[in-house]
């Protein structure tokens, strides 16, 4: 397999401090809502956003409303087709024998993440070379030198059953695919929506995981409790204006929702779209006043903000 360095590689800048949901302190992820099967965490929404509102001083909260639904899938190298046809073997048989449903429960069910490293690149090896984005938490993260994660457990036990060397490249969310679509890395598992944008890069492995988008608003912010479904969480969100701010992780679904794709059909929103590396510096600009919102997948947007509220 094509082992060149990576480019792009960057240290997960915010969630390195906010590693509490799932993370080795044993702190809970409290996606409310969200079953703890692949095909249905990111569900939710059938209670009021009142309902699912944090308590008073809360400094943000989120709406527990999904506003899109998304698969995520593995990006593999388009030279590799073999590699693909493994990885959807290796898909197929966690999703069925349980490894995956427990893997989500040691995530969203409190249970303990196990720590997954890396080798060195080394050419002379036969190793898997994944690029992911350390930034997404409960789906990579680091803690030290360690990574931890539902993608990154689940690279490892891929590169296992392989009988390969797992080697993880950290990088700029932006650069995973092209990384791979650049053969830098073997395949990109880095909480990756599927979508014809990225395709012209990877080859997209069959689905493991049901995902969506949610608001993250302040905790004082009631102008979204009376809100029953995702129509009246738009309604209200179709009222902004220019002045208002929204921020994303750059290059995911939520940038592509505020600003619009024809593609996804997204009709985008009358307000600005900030990027931001990671979700965490969003939300900490939220509470820093300079954002009125942020949209962020719904998984990382509940480990963000427990970790926020609990440090306060």
């Amino acid at each position: 397999m094509k082992k060149l360095a990576a480019v792009c590689m960057t240290a997960a800048l915010a969630l390195t401090l906010f590693a509490g949901c799932g993370g080795d302190g044993g702190k809970e992820t409290k996606t409310a809502g969200a079953e703890t099967t692949a095909a249905t965490q990111a569900s939710g929404g059938e209670t009021t956003a009142a309902a699912q509102a944090s308590d008073g001083g809360a400094a943000v909260k989120v709406i527990e409303i999904d506003l899109t639904d998304e698969l995520y899938a593995f990006g593999v190298d388009k030279d590799q087709p073999e590699l693909l046809e493994q990885i959807n073997t290796f898909v197929a048989q966690i999703k069925s024998d349980g490894t995956l449903d427990a893997i989500c429960e040691k995530y969203f069910g409190g249970g303990q993440p196990e720590a997954v490293q890396s080798a060195a690149l080394d050419e002379s090896k036969d190793q898997l070379v994944v690029a992911t984005n350390a930034s997404f938490e409960p789906f990579e993260y680091m803690d030290g030198d360690s990574y931890y994660g539902i993608d990154m457990e689940i690279a490892s036990l891929l590169a296992k059953s392989l009988g390969k060397e797992l080697v993880i490249q950290n990088m700029d969310f932006d650069a995973v695919c092209l990384s791979v679509g650049n053969h830098q890395c073997d395949v990109a598992m880095a909480g990756l929506t599927v979508n014809a944008e990225r395709e012209e890069y990877v080859t997209f492995s069959d689905s493991y995981y049901a995902a969506s988008q949610r608001l993250v608003v302040k905790g004082d912010n009631t102008a979204f409790d009376g809100c029953a479904d995702k129509e009246a969480v738009e309604a209200l969100l179709s009222q902004l204006t220019d002045s208002d701010k929204i921020g994303v992780q750059g290059g995911t679904t939520g940038q592509f929702y505020v600003e619009g794709s024809e593609e996804w059909e997204f009709p985008g929103l009358p307000a600005q779209c900030v990027p931001y590396k990671n979700g965490s510096l969003a939300v900490q600009d939220l509470i820093n006043g300079n954002i009125q919102y942020v949209i962020i997948d719904a998984a990382p947007a509940s480990c963000i903000v427990d970790a926020i509220n609990q440090m306060q």
